[in-house]
């Protein structure tokens, strides 16, 4: 019973902000996944790293520790682990902090480009920011909401691109730079995105004819995904000013009304 008591406290600390000791572990724990990803940037300057390599070091391992208390206590605040442990955050918390550890068994030269890998990918801290962004959330939805329209869109592109390359391996062929129907699809998609890197390009008239009005398309396609997601989130405002930052402690959901007792996930009764 006191256990309960006292995991229903940690639930509250750390995984809503309703209260100041929550908004209070919400700061601090913001202030140190910025300090640990502009820490693994400035570790990759050469000069840094020569003359502040080992204050970087001590201060990713105290970093560290701090993310795996973190990690530790949110697996003892619900009644369900594995709810969090294989959740989207969850597993995005381990990332944050297997790589220093994994780092202290992996000595020796041949093993130093792993290592490099191993400190690269603590730079997914920065994904941990995500959880305490509200706009984040709302983007998140609005994206799932609109991943059918999106896919189909993606669709048309993806045959509009394969015709316009095949059709630009015919007319400029392997003398003007178009060797293959793979490289010209490529070539066609970095024109449609307006990126064009100039690698390659069309010299007849008929080329150059097809890949303005590529171009010019580009630009109407730029903006579908844009208008896609942009309507959704205008569906979820009035969704989303009604969400608190309750979290069922049995299944980890926390998209919750503001007079909402039980989860509308699993039914399980909210804390206060």
């Amino acid at each position: 019973m006191k256990y309960g008591k006292v995991r229903n406290k940690i639930h509250d600390v750390i995984f809503e902000a309703d209260t100041s000791s929550g908004k209070w572990f919400d700061i601090i724990l913001l202030f140190a996944i910025v300090l640990s990803v502009i820490i693994v940037m400035l570790d990759s300057v050469v000069d840094l790293n020569i003359k502040y390599g080992s204050t970087f070091y001590i201060i990713e391992w105290i970093l560290t520790i701090l993310f795996t208390i973190e990690y530790l206590l949110r697996i003892l605040a619900v009644k369900k682990p594995s709810a969090y442990i294989f959740s989207f955050y969850g597993i995005i918390d381990l990332l944050a902090i297997l790589p220093t550890y994994l780092s202290m068994f992996l000595v020796g030269s041949q093993y130093l480009i792993v290592i490099r890998i191993l400190r690269l990918l603590r730079v997914f801290r920065v994904l941990k920011l995500v959880r305490y962004v509200g706009a984040g959330e709302t983007l998140s939805i609005a994206i799932q909401n609109s991943r059918g329209k999106i896919i189909v869109f993606l669709e048309v592109v993806l045959v509009m691109v394969v015709i316009v390359g095949s059709l630009m391996y015919l007319i400029e062929g392997p003398e003007n730079g178009f060797t293959s129907i793979p490289k010209s699809i490529y070539w066609a998609i970095v024109t449609i995105t307006t990126v064009g890197y100039g690698d390659i390009a069309p010299h007849t008239v008929i080329g150059q004819t097809l890949a303005s009005i590529l171009m010019i398309t580009g630009y109407a396609i730029i903006a579908v995904p844009t208008g896609i997601i942009t309507t959704e989130m205008g569906k979820i405002k009035n969704i989303q000013t009604r969400l608190n930052t309750q979290v069922c402690n049995n299944c980890n959901h926390h998209l919750h009304d503001d007079d909402a007792t039980y989860c509308k996930k699993c039914g399980e009764k909210l804390d206060e």
